[in-house]
This record gives C-alpha cells, structure tokens and sequence, in this order.
C-alpha cells in the first residue's frame, strides 16, 4: 500500500544508536544541552534511517519512536510479535485528500499544548475492555474496517508508539487558539492565529528547572509591564497560605496580585501561552444602557459564494413500460410462482462458514407463507394487528420498543434458532426488553404452525393505500420514527426497481445487505420474488470471517447481480490477496447500496482496479442513493439498459460549505471528489429545494435537498402526522412562489444537485449535516479528514463518530474515535491535536470536542457500524466513559456576547442625579434606634463586661448561664455566675503571677470548645490582658493545622499561651517539631491546674475605647487577619443581640457554632454574661459523632432561639433527613411533661445518655445561620421541609448577616416582619445592576433577605470605585455605621495605611460626614411591603457575594456561587464544586463522587454549562476525590486555598483538562 500515500515501516535503530539517543536523553534532562542542540544531534543521528518525503515535514512522516532512557538500553528480542495492520477505512480514503491532509499539516509548526494530566489508576483503567478480542467486535457498518487475515505487518512492536516526545519541542506558534473567550474571526468563522511565546516544557528538564522558578514570578501574560494600572493590593497581613515572616524569595507575587506557591505548574504557564490576551479593561463605573446581553449573530461574509445559475426544473424520470403485464400484488405473483415454479430456488442461506445451509423454493415459500397466514387469522389474532419481525438489537433498541409500543405490536415472529438466542426470564419465558411493549413470541419453524384446510385461501390483497410495512428510522437527535409504506408503493418500487435493473426471471443474486430494511430488503426479498430470481444471501456473520465470500459465491453460482456496500468492497480489497481463481466476469449489475456517500467512490475505484484483471467490467459499478421516505431515488443504469456514461465532479470544500457548487482543481487541499449515482426512477419526477424556510427551487449551481414525486415512496410516518405533512406533503415553489406541480413531492433528507446527462449527484445527508455558524459541513467529509491523519496509524479499525450538539444556539461538532489498545497517552494527545489542525485547515471550522474511548465501546448499530445518535446521547448525558478528552471552546464558540466596554466617566454626583431623575430612591437602611430602647439604667453603669459578670455574681451568683453537651446528650459542665468569677480570677492571678504578664499584653486562648476557654477570656480582662481566641491544632493533621496556630500567635505578637495539659503536651511534642519550631513558642500556661488565688484588683480600662480582644480570622479568599474590638463596641455588640433576639435570663439559647472568631465567639462568650440568658453549648465537632445532638437540644431544652452554621445545617440535612421518623417517635410524650424551671432542670453530670428519641422542634421561634456569604436558599429550603414533621415552624428558619468590619450587621431575631425573597436577573447582576423578575423566568435568581438590620445599625450602598452612594436598583458594596463595628486591623507589621479606609471611609458625595466601614461584600437594598415593629415600610438587605471572590471575566461581574450552581446541577456524580480565575483563565475544580474511569464524561458537559448559562468559557476542568474543595468551620469555599494548591500541583487530580 506503500504507492497510496502510507507511511513506510519503520526501521529498526542499530544499538550503538540507540545508546547515543540515551546518552542526548540524559543530557537534556540535566540541563548539560539545549533543547536546540539536543534537536540538531539527534535530527543528525536519525538521518540515515527516517526517510523524507519532500516538502512535508519530517515530524509527520516519522513512525519511529526514539526510545527514552529507560527503554534505550533494552535488548530487542529476536522473535518480535507480530500484529495485524489496522488500515484506515479504505472507503473514506482517497489519494487526492490524503496528499491535501499531509500538506495541510506540513504547514503547522508543532503546536505546543499542555497535555491533560491523568492519574495512573484512570490510565490503567480501560485494560479489560480496550483487549477485547477482535473477533468479538465489528468494524463499522458506515466506517469500520475488518481485520486483514494473512496480512500482518512486520514492524516491531516498539516503533509503533508514536514520534518523539512532542512536547519536548520547542513552540513555534497556535495558529488554531485564539485569545481566551474573545475570538478574532477571519470571515467564514475561522479562527485569527494567535503567537504564543515558548513556554517550559513538562518532562525531566521542567523538573530540573523548577528551582529556577523561586527567583522570580512565571510570564503568565505577554505584555504585562506595557498595561499595567495601579491596582490596590489585598492586605497581605499573614497569609495563611504559606507566607514565613522576613521570607522573600518564596512568595510570588501574580498578576492578580496574590501569592502563590513558588512552583506554578508548568501546564498552566502553557496554557497560558496558547491563550495570550492584552490586559481586560477594568469595569465601567456606570452603564448608561439597560440592554441585556445578545448572542452575536454571525452575519454572512460579502465576499462568500453565492449561486449564480438560473433556476432548475423538475427532472421526469422514464415511464414504467407500460406494455408491460405487472402482477396485480406482490402475494399474486408469490401465488404464481409458488403453484407454477414450485421446484425454482428461490433463496439460498449459507451458514458462518459459507456453505449453503438450505435452499429456499418457490413452492416452499409460498406453502410455509399459507400456514403462517393461517395460523396468525384463525389461531391467535385479529386481522390488522401489526407485527414484529425481530431483528437485531441494536444500540437504540429502547427507542425501537417506544415505536413498537405506539405502533400497538403485541406478537413478535422468530425462529427456532434465534428466540433460544434471546435472554430468558425465570420463568422461561423470553425476558422484556427495556422500553419495549408486552409481547408474544410466536416461532414460525414448520412444526409450530398450523396447516390450512385445503380449500382455505387468504382474501386477496390488491395494491391498496393500506399500510404494507413499517420500518423504523432513527433521527439525527437519536428519536425513533416507523415509515409506513404501502401495498401499492411497494409494488411501484418493485416494478421500478425491475425496470430500472434490468432483472429478468431466473437471475440469481447475491446480497450482502440486512434483507430486513432498506436496500436489501427491496431487491434481495421483494423485486426478486416478482421476477422469480434466486438470491444466495450472505449473513454478516460471515462476512466477518470470510470478507471474500461474497466474491467467491458470485463466483460459484454465476451471479448475473449483486448487491455490495463500500464497506464489503474494502473489505474484500484487503482479503484478495493470494485469491487467484475467483471470477467476476459473470456479473452484469453490482449496485453499490451507498453510492450516496461520497467517499464511496474510493472503494468503488480501487475495487475496480483490482478486480478488473478478474473480469470485472468498469459499467458493471451502479451506485444508487435511497432514503427510508423515498425508498430508491436514483440508481445508475449500465450502458446497455440505456443508461448515460458515468460521471464525476471535483467541488470545492469550501463552497460547498456555503451550499454552492464550484468545480475546483484536483491539486487545491479542500476538495471533494463526488461520483454520479445515476439517473432518476422510472416513473418518478425529481427536483432540488433549498433546505430551510419555504421549499423554493434551487439555482443549478446549488446545493438542495432532493425531493421525489411518484408512486414508489413511502406514505407516512406512523402516527405522526404534523412532521409526515412536512416530509411527504412538500409543494416545491418557484423563484416567484408558483407550484411546481399539483402533486405533493416527498424529501429525502439526501443533499445534492443534478448534473450533466440529468445524472443525480449527493455530496451528503440531512442527518450528517452540521451548520456551523452560517457554513454547513457533513460529517463524513469529517469522518475521511480525520482519519486521513495517518502517520500515528492510531484509530481502531476506523472507527470514528462524527455529530453536532447545540451550544449556546449554534451547532458544534464533536469527534469521538475508538482508539487502539496499544496507543499511549502522549500518541492520543499527538493525534488528537494533528487532527484538529487538518480539519481546521481542510474545512477551516474547529472542533468542539474529541473524545477517544477504548476500542470495542462504541455502541453498535445491527450490523456493527457506529451507532451515531445513540453516540450522541451518551456524550450528551455523561455517559460516554472517554479515555481521552480535548475541548477547543476557545476557538470554536465565536458567537459570545461582546465584552462590556467601560463608558465614559460618569462621576458619582452624576449618579445620584441620575437615579433622583428616574425616581430611585437612595439605597440606605438602619435598623431601630438605641436610645429609644434602653431597658434600664444598668446597661448604662456597667458598660465592661468584667462589670457586668461581677455584677451577676453579686447579684444571681447561683444562676447558671453555660451547660456543655457531649456527644453522648450528657452535660459535661455547667457555670453559674459564681463559678465563671472566681475561674476568671483564678486565671488573671495566674498570668499576673505566673507568667508576669503587664497590662496590654496579648494572650493566645488554644482551647477546645468549652466552659474553659470561656473562664480564660474573662480572666484576661479581669488583669487588663488582650484575649486572642485560637482553634487548637487536630492532633490527626499537625503538619496543616499547626502553622495556623503559629502563626497567630506570632502575628498577634501573644506574650503567653493559655491552654490545657493536653493541648500543652501536643505543642511540644515530637509530631508538632515536624511542622513548627517548637522552641519559639511563648511561655504556654496549663489552666487544668492553677491555684485558687484572687486577684488583688480587677483591672479596669481607663475609657471604653480600650482593647478588648482581637478576633483573627480566615477570610474565604484565604487572607488570616485580626481585628480590634474595643470594649465599647464589644458592649455595643451584646446590646444590640439582645434588643434584636430579646434575651433575658428567663430565656434559653442553643448554640453550635465555633467559638473562635465572629458572631460564633461572640454568641458563646460574650452575650450570656451581658444578657444573663443560659446558653446550651453544643461543639460542632461532637455532631461528627452523634449527628442528632443538636437538634435534640433544642428539644430538650425548648430552645426559642438557636444559632448554627451553614456545614451544621448540611450536616443534619444529609445525616437525618431520613430518620424524621425515628427522631419524632415518643416526641409527643416528651411534649407533654411539666415544664420546670431551668435550674431543676438540669441534668446531672454522669447520668446516662438519654436517646435521642422524641425530638420536637415546635418550640423554636428562630434559627439563625450564622454566616458571611450569601444565603444558600436551596439548603436552608430543604432543611425547612426536611424538618418539618418534628414540627419546625415553617418560617422559622433565617440567616445573618456579618463580616470582619462588623461581626453582626442583620440578625433576624424573634419579632419583626418574615423574611422576603426575591428574583433577579442574573444577567442584569453581572452589570452591577439589579432588575426583579418573576419567579420562573429565564436567567433568574432567587435571593433571600440576610436577616433584619441590627438597633443602632446603618447600612447604605456604594459604589466600591467612586464611593458615591447608589440608588436601590444598582449593586454596590455594603457600607456599616454601627456603635459595635470595630475599630481597625491589627498587624504585626502596622500596615493600617493601606486598609484605613476599611474602618473609616466616607462617601464621596451626599452625606460625607459619616464615618463607615465597608464590609467587602457586594449587595442591594429593597423597600418590601411589609412594616417593621414601628409601623414603617421594612427595608430589606440582600448580600450577594464577597467582592474579593468575585470574577471580573468579559468586563462583567461574575459571582462564583452562581457558577458553581450551574456546575453541580451537571451531572450527578458532581459533589461538590469550586471555581477561581487564573489571569485570564476561568479554572472550575469539580469532586467527583463516582468511579474514576467516568471522571472525563465530565469535562464536555461543564463546559457546556458553563457556556450555555454564563456565556464563559472555561479554560481549566479539574477532577478531583470527594473532600479536596477546602471548606472552613463556617461551610465556606476557601477557594484561594484551592487555587494556590492547583497552581503548584499539588491536588493530586484525576484528570485535568486544559481547554483550547
């Protein structure tokens, strides 16, 4: 085959060669050469035994694999084994688009692009079904092709693995990405080349270079120093990801701004460089227009072809010969030849091994047809109930059993040998089959049937307009259809196909077709009964074993006609060899049953060529085109039946793309030969109509679809008759709009024109068509570029899958190919980008997607092709299982909306006007005020809260105000007033004493959640101390947890730690020497055991301004910072929690929150001592042992009021939301005891643990999420609904609302209007601009209030650029003025200037004044129409998202909550997702909660989400295990964490997937 374009065989290296290799392998890998120079050695190495073609470059020619240095020195064994050679699919071949597709790839440079990463267990994961014997499999009914037998190629194994290590090679362009999502488009859709700059290599030689990496940050983005602006820097106060103090050298500092890890994945640096862009213009200030954002149309090139030809005319067909005597029906003709023929043969079945099993007479057939017609009338059914003749089960057999359901078929006939096929049901019976109707098998073998009285004949059955058969179709979009055809149409085509054939009595016939549909059943069963021919039929079967058989049997029974495909001839063309006693000569007619295709013409000629020498005549070749709804529409006619001599045309690709016919010159790269398929029916009337919109008639230089009027079609499609009026009923119009006849024609779905001699020509099908953009390309034409890439030899027997799926309204193709079992991972990633740029370049359009899947996974149709639609559908649904994946989004998705411009400055002044003009109101709230509200003169003296808990246990010593719960229900301590003073002072004398501690020093609190860490921070205050609260490190993950505490201490600059013995044992121990300098810790203080000594004084601050404590936390963008409290604002705080929830020392609270910093820390040791309330303390961590503890607290303890956090909520929602049932048995009971005072109440330490049985939840007034994110409306939902049979009141559920600035801005409490939910457009949202839509409408979001505003609390909105104040319908930063705001950052390094204007900014205009804090979060604010308690009109707030988190991507405003929505909602096994930019990449990190080998299903249908809902693309898809998303103690996405971890590899991901 070496004169048709393959590649030579590769030869085998010398091994003094090979040794050279290593030796250049190895010094590349150490950095000792450059890449240049280990190019140059080894291009001079190889040039003795790589062979050149000119002018096509070397790297596409070469089947040689260089060893790499742990192969190179491997001995070659003497006997290598041999393989099969898997040839493409011949019939998809020809000379002329291989030579096109070479040179069309000679003109790329390598293009270098980051390969996906894989985990090893998902690249070892095919290995059982990729080894599938081959026998089991079939090559493909359209594309396969078959095992040669005898031929096997004698290359050795190890040469075949592919070229060299093509990412070792040095960039040279990306003509097919272009910049991020805003695509520069040629005319035509082609995507504009865009340079990259070289990028580092993965491999050995990136690992070595990695140290060159620490010393200065990667080139993330060209041009950077050319655009930079001034850009305000995030606090870097401790970085709690990874930055060691006085260290320079190994943090980075990123484009964005952030640090990172010092080693940025080299993948990422590639990616990068396929996707340069200039810098993003920064967001407008203010957009003067309301217009949504509108898909661009692709409006059609100028200077595109366009049809110049005068219009066609209908084109009549011959007349049936009317002289002719035709049977009346085909059962009159069987009736005939059956009483007067009955010895002639009239089919001959041959067995797997070829030889003829039984033979098949007239009379036998018309006897056994008598009994079957019998038996079915008087023995089981009614006269018009319609059957099942089985068949193959094909891949779409559920949709094939909807159509059996709706056609109303209750009996299915079979014979003997295949329902003992069929699997079997328990009872013996043959098992339903998914989607199909009930129904009864009945096998039509002799002895089954019942014989006729003999003077019992069927009614004859004249060719009527009654229903004949159905025969099912499937469509494009995997939907079954029956076409019904009648008595009489079967009849025409009979006598049309008789005509137009020239059969006569007596022929034989040999049929490879399935006889059951299509082809094969007009001429192998219906035309040869009417003519009394005999058909030798070959079974598939053997086919698969034999491929010559069908040659050898025209051979052997002197077949006058026989009916092929392609496939068969390609097939045989491989087997010929050695064959020299087969004969063609007796033939007179081989009709090619899909000359339709225009790849056909390969087969048909290198079959000629060949078989020629044997007595095959050129005219003997009749191609002919046929559709389900017109049966035959044309067929060639040998010369001596008349028929004109046979044409072909040369078309250009690229016109025909624009349905315009355009002769082109066979040596251009983008042609495509087509060959005639003859002339039209006899008695038929053919024309070509424009494709969409009204049926007009087509110019004679264009491409239509062909439509039929005669009586040989099909009539209907069962049962539906909107599209069969459609299909069947089309009235083709002039230019002018005039019929062109009175009789309806019927369309095909064949795409064509006619030609020279009124000869038909199809250049494709309806069903293959694929519009992109305003260019239709067919997907055959794909099919044949793609394996026209030849070099790798890497696609399985040709097995290749080519359709479109709608994304963002705009079809977009997708490749999916079998790959060989022995392909390595870089020769799939090789072959996949090869083949992207020869269809780039071929058919200038892009692919969307390409998918390999191991050999054998295909679904197959009945006779082993691909089944396409059935295809589709699993990649739609994620159900494809790839190998191997490549998304191109970049370069095909031209259609996106254009990228918002800043408009010009528009001032906040401006602004304010603007929205008085339009009648908006001022986006500004407050809650009540707090003068009005002061209880009594108490809270006015005792303004410290060391004041205040000496006062209570002066006052109410006894009165208990904490109860810690256990895992097991049992309170493990209990602190009354007294208890709480006197452990306070114990704990001041201790630090004054023992750690010698002054006044204004800071102390680190490292407690587990308890009644401890509570008497330690009142210690503190009591001897003047600072209290920083601090999560203790996990004692199972010191090397994470322990840096953190570290670093706090150190940060906060704590002069001593105050902790148990067993946290104390923990910090020094060997395990924490691992991961801190265990001997720079501060003097750490034991509380466990301290004496019981008073203080001589209890410190008191000279002015409320003073230092209270300093609350550190970890924002979710990964920033660790602390804020002061003064005690003011810590009074401030209590007031306002009290007034808002109304607590008193009546009341009863349930808290599980973590104590550590916000409203948690505040709720567990602050507000119980102000307010007096007791507080029922119940540990997170304790939830992990017995999920129910919570709730059964609220119970228990008939809590009004209860806080949690949003990881609480899940983890009851998930963890009980099935034993409802369980909880609430003995409820009522429990309900109903005497209710006692709070004292009495309480349970004895020790007591056994009650069970936690008889939850009730009826008590609960409010539930409040503590939180500092938007509200999660669909979890606190669900929790609602869940929880609702334990009698949780149905608007008890609410959110908060706090922030680092200020910890409580909106809690909903116990009185005061429900809170409101609205929906807004989400497209509107990414402006910054906020319009209300109803409920259900498109792009809407639903957003729930955070809560009522606090007393004493001012909220108003502003813009985050100009600080103007904005009106009601705009988004803007939350801005605070509240008494318990705090008063600053503290850092260790006193950087306040930067972020001053975070604890006292004021607006730029309208009320300058006031002095704010801006909460960095992004919101709006709405009037409702309910009233507050004062009888005003309540103003709602609604918290959108972090401004920090969000994503500034096409000059809008995306919230990443919003995008990971859409992701989960994707696919099923996504548990959990998180998304972060990278420059200008948009990376989406997605858990996989299933198996690993269906990790790459994922990759399309996140991208595609993400384009059709966002209008982004994605340029990252990482796959990951269940947990790697970091969540913080507040159920928040620390998604920064995450980003820096993905940027220095080290998620250890499943797959990741770089987008083109």
């Amino acid at each position: 085959m070496a004169e048709r374009g393959c590649p030579l065989e590769a030869v085998p290296l010398p091994a003094e060669v090979r040794e050279s290799l290593a030796e250049l392998e190895l010094e590349l890998s150490e950095g000792d050469i450059t890449q240049k120079g280990y190019e140059k050695k080894r291009g001079k190495l190889l040039a003795r035994y790589v062979p050149l073609t000119q002018g096509v470059d070397p790297s596409l020619q070469a089947e040689t694999r260089i060893p790499g240095p742990s192969q190179a020195t491997a001995p070659v064994p003497e006997q290598q084994k041999t393989r099969p050679s898997h040839a493409r699919d011949e019939r998809f071949r020809s000379d002329v688009h291989t030579e096109a597709v070479q040179a069309a790839l000679a003109k790329y440079k390598e293009r270098k692009m980051p390969m996906p990463s894989k985990r090893r267990s998902v690249l070892t994961h095919t290995a059982v079904e990729a080894y599938t014997p081959p026998d089991t499999s079939s090559a493909s009914e359209d594309e396969g092709s078959l095992r040669r037998p005898g031929r096997l190629a004698s290359a050795p194994l190890q040469s075949h693995a592919g070229v060299t290590p093509w990412l070792d090679q040095a960039v040279q362009g990306s003509p097919a990405s272009s910049a991020a999502s805003c695509t520069s488009s040629r005319p035509g859709g082609r995507p504009a080349a865009v340079p990259s700059a070289a990028a580092v290599p993965p491999g050995p030689a990136a690992h070595a270079r990695v140290a060159d990496l620490h010393s200065a940050p990667p080139d993330v983005t060209t041009g950077l120093a050319q655009h930079q602006h001034t850009y305000c820097e995030r606090p870097q106060l401790a970085s709690v990801r990874g930055a060691p103090r006085g260290g320079s050298g190994s943090v980075l500092e990123t484009a964005g701004g952030v640090p990172v890890s010092s080693r940025v994945s080299s993948k990422i640096q590639q990616l990068l460089n396929t996707l340069k862009k200039p810098k993003r213009p920064p967001l407008k200030e203010f957009f003067v227009d309301d217009l949504e954002e509108v898909l661009e149309v692709q409006h059609p090139d100028p200077d595109q072809p366009k049809p110049e030809g005068g219009q066609t005319a209908v084109l009549k067909g011959e007349l049936l010969a009317v002289g002719s005597t035709w049977p009346p029906s085909l059962l009159a003709t069987l009736q005939q030849w059956g009483t007067t023929q009955p010895k002639a043969p009239c089919l001959t079945a041959l067995d797997t091994t070829g030889k003829a099993v039984y033979t098949l007479t007239y009379g036998k057939l018309w006897s056994r047809s008598l009994k079957l017609a019998y038996t079915l009338l008087n023995k089981l059914t009614s006269k018009n109930e319609p059957l099942l003749k089985p068949g193959d089960r094909d891949a779409g057999s559920q949709q094939v059993g909807f159509l059996l359901g709706s056609c109303g078929v209750a009996l299915a006939l079979t014979t003997d040998t295949c329902q003992k096929g069929l699997p079997k049901a328990q009872t013996g019976e043959v098992a339903a089959f998914k989607g199909w109707p009930p129904l009864t098998w009945l096998v039509i073998d002799g002895k089954h049937l019942t014989k006729p009285p003999k003077d019992w004949h069927p009614s004859a059955q004249d060719a009527g307009a009654g229903t004949a058969y159905i025969e099912y179709k499937t469509s494009k979009e995997g939907s079954t259809v029956g076409v019904a055809v009648s008595h009489a149409s079967l009849l025409a085509q009979c006598q049309a196909l008789t005509q137009a054939c020239g059969y006569s009595e007596a022929e034989t016939l040999t049929n490879v077709l399935d006889f059951k549909r299509d082809a094969g059943l007009w001429h192998g069963v219906l035309t040869s009964v009417m003519n009394r021919m005999h058909v030798v039929s070959i079974p598939y079967a053997l086919m698969k074993a034999n491929p010559l058989s069908w040659i050898q049997k025209v051979c052997a029974y002197k077949a006058r006609a026989a009916l092929v495909k392609s496939r068969d001839m390609h097939w045989s063309l491989l087997a010929q060899r050695g064959q020299r006693d087969v004969s063609l000569s007796s033939l007179r007619l081989l009709v090619v049953a899909d000359g339709a295709n225009p790849w056909s013409i390969s087969s048909c000629d290198a079959f000629l060529n060949v078989f020629q020498a044997r007595g095959l005549r050129p005219e003997v070749i009749c191609p002919c085109a046929s559709s389900p709804e017109a049966l035959t529409v044309a067929i060639r006619r040998p010369p001596d039946l008349g028929g004109p001599p046979p044409r072909r045309a040369v078309l250009s690709m690229s016109c025909l793309s624009h349905g315009v016919i355009r002769l082109d010159a066979e040596e251009k790269l983008s042609v495509l030969t087509v060959q005639d398929v003859g002339q039209v029916m006899p008695g038929a009337n053919v024309c070509v109509v424009k494709v969409e919109g009204t049926p007009y008639l087509c110019k004679t230089d264009e491409v239509g679809e062909i439509c039929v009027n005669s009586s040989a079609t099909a009539t209907a499609y069962y049962g539906l008759l909107g599209i069969t009026k459609n299909i069947f009923e089309t009235v083709p119009v002039t230019a002018g709009g005039a019929p062109v006849s009175d009789r309806p024609f019927t369309r095909t779905g064949l795409l064509g024109f006619i030609g020279p001699d009124n000869l038909v020509f199809v250049v494709g099908k309806l069903d293959g068509l694929m519009v992109v953009g305003v260019r239709r390309h067919n997907a055959d034409d794909i099919v044949a570029t793609a394996l026209a890439v030849e070099p790798m030899k890497f696609v399985y027997r040709g097995r290749i899958a080519v359709f479109s799926v709608t994304v963002l309204h705009d079809d977009r193709i997708v490749l999916v190919a079998e790959q060989r079992p022995d392909a390595s991972e870089e020769d799939s990633f090789q072959w996949m980008s090869r083949v992207l740029q020869a269809i780039d370049s071929i058919h200038q359009v892009g692919v969307y997607c390409l998918a390999l899947v191991p050999a054998n996974t295909l679904p197959k149709a009945p006779l082993g092709g691909i089944h396409v639609s059935e295809t589709r559908q699993r990649f739609l649904e994620g159900m494809l299982h790839p190998c191997n994946v490549l998304m191109c989004p970049h370069t095909c998705v031209t259609n996106l909306p254009k990228p918002r411009q800043k408009q010009p400055e528009v001032g906040p002044a401006s602004m304010v006007v603007g929205n008085l003009v339009a009648g908006k109101r001022i986006a500004q709230a407050s809650g009540r005020e707090l003068s009005h509200l002061e209880d009594s003169d108490q809270a006015r003296k005792l303004l410290f809260l060391p004041d205040v808990l000496r006062w209570r246990a002066s006052t109410t010593p006894e009165h208990l105000l904490f109860l810690l719960l256990s895992a097991k229900g049992t309170v493990t301590s209990t602190t009354t007033c007294i208890q709480l003073h006197k452990k306070a002072e114990r704990v001041a004398a201790a630090l004054m004493e023992k750690a010698r501690l002054t006044t204004g020093a800071h102390v680190a609190l490292v407690y587990p959640p308890g009644v401890d860490l509570i008497a330690a921070f009142y210690g503190c205050l009591y001897c003047g101390c600072v209290p920083v609260t601090v999560r203790p490190p996990h004692p199972q993950n010191l090397a994470t947890t322990l840096p953190t505490v570290k670093m706090i201490v150190e940060v906060s600059k704590s002069a001593c730690v105050l902790t148990t013995q067993a946290i104390t044992r923990l910090l020094k121990s060997k395990e924490a020497l691992a991961a801190v300098d265990v001997r720079t810790w501060p003097t750490i203080l034991d509380t466990d055991d301290i004496p019981k000594k008073k203080v001589a004084s209890i410190f008191r601050p000279p002015s409320p301004d003073v230092l209270a404590y300093l609350d550190f936390s970890v924002s979710t963008t990964g920033i660790l910072a602390g804020v002061k409290m003064s005690h003011a604002a810590t009074s401030a705080l209590c007031r306002s929690i009290k007034l808002q929830c109304e607590l008193y020392p009546s009341r009863q609270i349930a808290i599980c929150l973590d104590p550590y910093c916000g409203l948690g820390f505040a709720l567990w040791c602050l507000c119980s001592v102000y307010s007096g309330h007791q507080s029922v303390l119940v540990p997170p961590p304790e939830l992990e042992t017995n999920v129910s503890l919570w709730l059964w607290a609220v119970s228990q303890y008939k809590a009004r009021v209860t806080f949690c956090s949003y990881s609480v909520m899940e983890m009851c929602a998930r963890g009980l939301g099935a034993q409802t049932a369980v909880l609430r048995v003995r409820a009522v009971r429990a309900w109903r005891e005497p209710r006692t005072s709070p004292s009495s109440r309480k349970p004895s330490r020790g007591a056994p643990p009650p069970a936690m049985k008889g939850v009730n939840l009826s008590c609960v007034r409010t539930c409040m999420v503590v939180a500092e994110e938007r509200p999660r409306i669909a979890l606190t939902q669900s929790f609602s609904k869940l929880f609702r049979d334990l009698g949780l009141p149905a608007r008890a559920v609410s959110t908060t609302f706090g922030c680092r600035v200020n910890v409580a801005i909106c809690l909903q409490g116990t009185a005061g209007p429900d809170p409101t939910t609205v929906y807004v457009d989400m497209r509107a949202l990414r402006h910054d601009r906020v319009r209300l839509v109803e409920r259900g409408s498109p792009h809407s979001l639903p957003l729930t209030e955070s809560g009522k505003i606090l007393p004493g609390v001012k909220v108003i909105i502003a813009h985050s650029e100009t600080r103007g104040p904005l009106g009601d319908s705009h988004l803007g930063e939350v801005w605070v003025s509240s008494p318990h705001s705090a008063t600053g950052y503290y850092t260790v390094y006193g950087e306040e200037g930067l972020h001053a204007d975070h604890f006292s900014a004021r607006l730029s205009f309208g009320d300058t004044q006031t002095v704010w804090a801006r909460t960095g979060f992004l919101g709006f604010l709405r009037r409702t129409e309910l009233t507050d308690a004062s009888g005003e009109r309540h103003d709602a707030l609604y918290v959108v998202g972090s401004l920090d988190e969000t994503l500034e991507l096409r000059g809008m405003r995306y919230h990443p909550v919003d995008i990971e929505t859409s992701v989960i909602r994707a696919h099923r096994s996504i548990a959990e997702c998180a998304v972060f930019t990278w420059t200008n990449l948009l990376v989406v990190v997605v858990e996989l909660d299933g198996l690993e080998q269906d990790a790459l299903d994922l990759v399309a249908l996140v991208t595609n989400v993400v384009l059709e809902e966002h209008h982004l693309v994605v340029g990252v898809v990482v796959i990951v295990d269940p947990g790697v998303i970091p969540i913080n103690s507040r159920g928040e996405k620390q998604r920064m964490h995450l980003r820096d971890g993905f940027l220095a590899d080290q998620l250890d991901p499943i797959y990741v997937a770089y987008n083109m």
